[in-house]
Formats: structure tokens, sequence, C-alpha cells
């Protein structure tokens, strides 16, 4: 099983999870998250009618393996899966998936969250939402750069020309 995945199909957390654990009797826990998409950016219900996903094929899956060698080297962990989709998704739809084994709770949750908030700030994704006003591009929040500094690194969500 590949560590990372970008993909316009939805994803199966039992499947997921239980592809991790294959074969491995020291995985004592599993932390997952799934993020999913929200009828809202900001202000009030029904705001966001749609979300679209881009990425640059290869560096984005190259850019997520490097977060998972970083986690690796960080926390105690057996295994990790990351799947994120692209392309047209709907309020509810399933977008991100991360999946982490370990042989102790605590490690697993802590890397799951790692890997969160680094994608969150450092994966190469461009969303954009579509609302009845009409398109726009999402940017990064000051909260996910906080977030990604507690473990000791930097954001660089500079954007060329921005």
């Amino acid at each position: 099983m590949s560590r990372v995945a970008i993909q316009s199909a939805d994803f199966d957390l039992s499947t997921e999870v239980a592809a991790l654990r294959a074969g491995d009797a020291g995985v004592g826990a599993v932390a997952s998250f799934i993020g999913t998409v929200r009828d809202r950016h900001g202000a009030g219900p029904g705001e966001v009618r749609e979300m679209e996903l881009e990425h640059y094929p290869g560096m984005t899956e190259r850019a997520i393996e490097a977060m998972i060698d970083a986690a690796m080297q960080r926390f105690d962990i057996r295994a990790a899966r990351v799947i994120h989709r692209v392309g047209r998704l709907l309020p509810q739809d399933q977008i991100v998936l991360v999946a982490v084994s370990s042989a102790h709770r605590g490690q697993a949750f802590q890397a799951c969250e790692f890997l969160m908030d680094y994608l969150k700030t450092q994966a190469p994704f461009w969303k954009k939402e579509l609302t009845p006003e009409g398109a726009r591009w999402v940017d990064a929040r000051v909260a996910d750069d906080d977030a990604l500094r507690r473990w000791g690194i930097a954001a660089d969500n500079s954007t060329p020309g921005g």
C-alpha cells in the first residue's frame, strides 16, 4: 500500500485502516482524522455550494511523502496513510484522510495531528469555493500557521506576486 494517494474518488475509512494495520501485530493504536467539506467559510450556513481542489501531480505526492518522513522521525509510529481528494466536491463530502498506526495511542494521536497541521499549510493544494456571489480562492488561515508553529515549523504561505 502506498503511503499517499491523491484522487478524485471517495475513500472508505475501515478499508484504509485495515490496510494500514495489515500484517503488523505490533500495532496497538490507530489514530485517524477525516476532513469534510463545510457549507460555509466564515459567516452563515449555505454560503459554500461546492469546492474545487487543484494540485501539481507529482509535486504534491512528494511533499506529502516528505511530511510523512518527518512524522516518522519525530514520533514512534509504524505506518501512515494520507489520502487527499481533488476535483469538484460538495458540502459533506470527505476531502482528506490522515491515518497513523503506532504501538501506543499517544504517538499515534500526536503524529496524526502533526500531519494534519502540516497538510493544512504546506501541501501544494489550491482550493476554490463556489458561492452564490461567485468563486473565491481560499487562503491559509493564521490559526493553521499557528498550529504548525507549535511543532517548531514556520509556515511558508507566500504566493508568487501576492
